[in-house]
């Protein structure tokens, strides 16, 4: 198991940082002993409706459309949960990756965890087991419409809990599930009543991505004020329209920070002063030099309202029926996964818009008329080499499949189980599609790195600020800097890594203290 601080599961919400800890860095994860308690008091509440000749959703009846068939008690019931968690386990498509099962695990497990769903303690126990000894059970692409739950990823799920079905062991292989619980000492579960729907009526997939891509997003929204600032530098842009007084005429708070960026990363910068003043005839730079921090500040506040919505999600208790503070059963539409899905669906819409405005600044790198002085498309020798030109055709193209994949999941319903289930979300199509727009957002904003830090290189003998400076070296140290044409997909490859890990940030944090 990794060394990283075990994650307490029922003592309040999950944050949004012991997701991932738990999905991307193995940290353990350990059950309340308060929660134990919980879950044992709603267990015994649903023991006793197992026996009540009134019918109860979930307990003795058939699931979804199927709600008006009664079950009787015995054998037949705990067939009914076993059945269930196969027949939903029914997801077609291209595996998920492993940091997306897991965080989907997590928050199932912290919602049985609030003693609202009448598992037995067990069920908890297991599930925190298997995500202790790195079991991760094989979760396919297609499978969920967002509402009643991810169903089909959550079956999946389930369906290793109980010993069946494929998963992937700690070292990454794919095995039977009985033959690595097994290994693992786990003993799979047999399913008493209400047991299987209270594994699968979750929104845990799409929020377990939700809670991925605001980490994410917050270290590239960071980026990409980095290398708009890099580009105002090597375009001979002003930095006086980041002023910390200009931005207060607006007081938008990631307008604010944005610009904050700017302005400290080009502090002190000797390629700035050297056109600033009587002699610089240009009255102002274009949108996407100038209007950086509006554009990138807004996602910035978009991805905080995401966040917010997060917590409220993560405070939750997601099942149906879910069992209520005074012991009743009670059918609801919790599982619902609109909130999710929209927050989710505009996550991409802002990642693209601010991906858009990058590659502008990278066609002016491109473009003599419009980059004061640098060689067409910077390259070494212009006719002889194309220099940078494919790597913003590149670049085009993937900002146009952010624009794609920015189109609304969460507008689209098709309706489900005999009309049982009439308006669904998308939610989990709308995590599903924001994945490959932050993949795609990370390579975007490389090339602008690459364009921008080989522009800085070709200034010389003027020098950049301290802080680009060091982003300059570190950059052309793993692209190669100016020079006659190679092959540059490796080199998109390696600064596109020193944006998703984060070693961007920590060249800046040596210089000024992000926000």
């Amino acid at each position: 198991m990794s060394e990283t601080a075990a994650v307490t599961v029922g003592r309040g919400p999950l944050t949004i940082e012991q997701i991932v800890a738990v999905a991307r860095h193995d940290a353990a994860v350990v059950l309340a002993d308060d929660a134990l308690a919980e879950i044992e008091r709603s267990s015994a509440i649903i023991e006793g409706l197992a026996g009540d000749v009134v019918p109860h959703y979930g307990v003795s009846t058939g699931f979804g459309a199927l709600a008006t068939h009664q079950i009787p008690a015995g054998e037949p019931r705990l067939t009914l949960q076993r059945s269930l968690i196969r027949s939903h386990a029914a997801g077609s498509g291209p595996e998920v990756e492993r940091e997306v099962v897991r965080a989907l695990m997590l928050l199932r497990l912290s919602t049985l965890a609030t003693g609202r769903t009448g598992v037995r303690p067990v069920v908890a126990t297991t599930y925190a087991a298997m995500l202790n000894h790195g079991v991760t059970p094989v979760v396919h692409e297609y499978g969920s419409l967002g509402c009643s739950g991810d169903l089909a990823p959550l079956a999946h799920c389930a369906l290793a809990l109980i010993g069946e079905g494929p998963v992937r062991d700690a070292n990454g292989q794919r095995r039977d599930a009985a033959e690595v619980l097994a290994q693992a000492g786990i003993t799979p579960v047999v399913l008493r009543e209400k047991e299987g729907l209270a594994l699968i009526n979750g929104t845990d997939g799409m929020l377990g991505m939700l809670a991925l891509a605001i980490t994410d997003l917050r270290s590239l929204l960071t980026a990409a004020d980095i290398t708009a600032a890099m580009s105002v530098e090597g375009l001979l842009g002003t930095d006086r329209v980041f002023a910390a007084d200009l931005h207060a005429l607006r007081p938008q708070t990631g307008q604010g920070i944005s610009a904050a960026t700017i302005r400290n990363v080009l502090d002190a910068s000797p390629i700035v002063a050297s056109h600033r003043g009587p002699q610089d005839t240009r009255v102002q730079d274009a949108y996407s030099l100038r209007c950086a921090p509006q554009v990138c500040g807004a996602a910035r506040d978009t991805v905080e309202h995401a966040a917010t919505v997060a917590g409220r999600e993560l405070a939750a208790a997601i099942d149906n029926p879910v069992v209520t503070n005074d012991g009743r059963l009670e059918s609801n539409g919790n599982f619902h996964g609109a909130p999710v899905a929209y927050v989710l669906d505009f996550l991409a819409i802002v990642a693209a818009d601010v991906a858009s405005m990058a590659e502008r600044r990278t066609d002016r790198f491109l473009d003599p008329s419009r980059s004061h002085g640098l060689p067409p498309f910077l390259a070494d020798s212009p006719g002889v080499d194309s220099g940078l030109m494919i790597a913003q055709y590149t670049q085009a193209a993937m900002v146009s499949e952010m624009k794609r994949l920015a189109v609304p999941a969460s507008v689209d319903s098709i309706p489900s189980s005999a009309m049982q289930e009439d308006h669904v979300s998308m939610g989990w199509h709308a995590a599903r599609k924001l994945r490959l727009a932050l993949a795609a957002f990370a390579d975007v904003l490389a090339i602008e790195l690459l364009a921008s830090a080989r522009a800085l290189a070709l200034r010389a003998p003027l020098e950049p600020s301290p802080v680009t400076a060091a982003l300059r070296d570190r950059i052309n140290a793993a692209s190669g800097g100016p020079g006659h044409d190679r092959w540059l997909s490796p080199e998109i490859a390696a600064v596109g890594e020193l944006v998703r890990s984060g070693a961007l940030l920590d060249v800046v944090d040596r210089f000024v203290t992000l926000t």
